[in-house]
């Protein structure tokens, strides 16, 4: 759906350009594409501030990026992304308080409230703060931005209602079929393929979803271009969420049996984290197995380079529309994902791989080829695209603007980031050391990630540890505070509370 909002500082053509680009004609998309080619010359002047483009990712792990450490992976558009930017290397999620971790993450994207507080906040999202303006499309709308968005949403609040041009909004996931799950269970198992039109999934529709949205942003620059406005972009892909399809000769540029297992793997995972067996543990078999994990490491590589290959065409039309040198392009993900790490498949769990995300900032003043490792939030970009475009941070956004970050000059890892799932898990990480509490079986775990960055040795039954431990856990109690969690964890932990 294309939503029409002319003024008067629009000229016909872009009235004409919108309206046709709403109809469902053939004629009209033929007459659109052929209106829409406009020169690099006709762009409208800058006016001051920068063009925002929001690209988000669906499940990508921190990890998942070549020009960032993983050589198996080929993702050469998020690499030139790296390259012409700064690179926030410890970037986490905050977690979930249901099974779609992604929700939790994008509720908080748009209201900037901090976990739980964004949870209180969605009951009355469409009542309150859609009228109030409050979503940040709405606080861009309110800079002079013109607002797009294609692609995964999943907030309780119609897309259209706060974006001023939409097209193809889609739920939380592709429709999955039972053929997808408990796979594969030997290496002769063909029975599901990521190429199988037949599938449905991404290929609903007849054209692969991710390329759908990188029609939608090509179509979109062009839009952007004969406007006076800034734009903000919100380009949400669903990919790389399962199930995780491409083409054939993307899965062709990783054969099975040469991916690399996760030094981390288990057979499963040893302690009831109230996730074990939800809807994503379930699309392979248990106990986990070699092959299995490489399998599905396969496609979940395949889906992100085709995701790439899709961020290179919205990249390709932004140098092509002659507004590269004024935006403002921020790339990252809504969480991670185990995808075989620690015998798990999903991520709703607190280990590295499924909370921590790719993060990158490019801009006019961006530091270019430079990483930052204090641990920041993803939903940040809220704060820091409100910023750029001049505004104040609203009273009720808690994330903090990075701004001010890009041109740090320290390397160390530094900061909090706290972590939550459900009644569940809890988790807290200051500098080099990471508590996981269980709550629900009173267990916890300790690790040092300097020594031990895959968070396989765990530190909680040494004698020595135990005040490390306390002072984690009141640290934890303070996030607890910020982020509006009510849990108490001291009944199932007294040890660490001092009772």
């Amino acid at each position: 759906m294309v939503q029409i909002s002319i003024d008067s500082r629009k000229d016909n053509r872009l009235a004409l350009l919108q309206y046709t680009q709403s109809l469902a004609a053939p004629w009209a998309l033929i007459f659109v594409c052929g209106l829409a080619v406009v020169p690099k010359a006709a762009a409208a002047e800058p006016t001051g501030k920068p063009n925002v483009l929001f690209i988000f990712a669906d499940d990508q792990a921190f990890d998942t990026v070549h020009a960032t450490g993983n050589d198996q992976i080929r993702t050469p558009n998020i690499d030139r992304l790296v390259k012409r930017g700064t690179t926030f290397t410890h970037a986490y999620n905050q977690g979930g308080w249901h099974g779609a971790v992604c929700v939790a993450s994008r509720t908080m994207m748009v209201t900037g409230r901090f976990l739980w507080n964004a949870k209180k906040a969605e009951t009355n999202l469409r009542k309150t703060w859609v009228p109030q303006k409050k979503l940040w499309p709405q606080l861009m709308a309110a800079q002079g931005y013109q607002t797009f968005f294609s692609g995964k949403w999943h907030v309780k609040v119609p897309a259209p209602e706060v974006f001023e041009v939409t097209r193809h909004v889609r739920g939380g996931m592709p429709k999955q079929t039972d053929a997808g799950y408990n796979r594969p269970q030997s290496v002769d198992d063909h029975s599901w393929v990521p190429w199988d039109r037949e599938r449905g999934g991404f290929w609903e529709g007849g054209t692969h979803w991710s390329e759908v949205l990188g029609n939608d942003a090509v179509d979109y620059m062009k839009i952007a271009q004969t406007d006076e406005r800034p734009f903000f972009m919100y380009l949400a892909f669903n990919a790389p969420h399962d199930p995780r399809q491409s083409p054939k000769s993307f899965v062709d540029q990783y054969p099975a049996d040469q991916i690399r297992m996760p030094a981390d793997f288990l057979p499963e995972y040893p302690y009831d984290i109230g996730s074990n067996r939800i809807r994503d543990e379930k699309l392979a078999p248990f106990p986990r197995t070699q092959h299995a994990v490489q399998v599905n490491r396969q496609e979940y590589y395949a889906i992100i380079t085709h995701m790439d290959e899709q961020i290179g065409r919205i990249l390709d039309a932004l140098e092509e529309t002659g507004q590269a040198d004024n935006t403002w392009i921020f790339f990252t993900a809504d969480h991670g994902l185990a995808c075989g790490h620690h015998g798990l498949l999903g991520k709703q769990n607190m280990y590295d791989h499924s909370v921590r995300v790719p993060f990158v900032v490019c801009g006019p003043s961006a530091p270019a080829n430079k990483t930052n490792n204090r641990r920041i939030y993803l939903q940040s970009v809220m704060a820091t695209a409100l910023k750029l475009a001049g505004a104040d941070r609203p009273d009720h956004v808690q994330f903090d603007s990075l701004l001010s970050a890009l041109n740090e000059e320290r390397t160390d890892k530094r900061g909090t980031a706290y972590g939550a799932y459900t009644d569940h898990q809890r988790m807290i990480t200051v500098n080099d050391d990471k508590l996981i509490l269980y709550p629900k079986i009173s267990k916890r775990l300790l690790f040092n990630l300097k020594s031990d960055p895959r968070e396989m040795h765990d530190l909680s039954d040494q004698p020595d540890r135990l005040e490390l431990q306390k002072t984690l856990f009141d640290q934890l109690r303070e996030e607890q505070t910020k982020t509006g969690d009510e849990l108490d964890l001291a009944a199932a932990f007294p040890e660490l509370a001092g009772k």
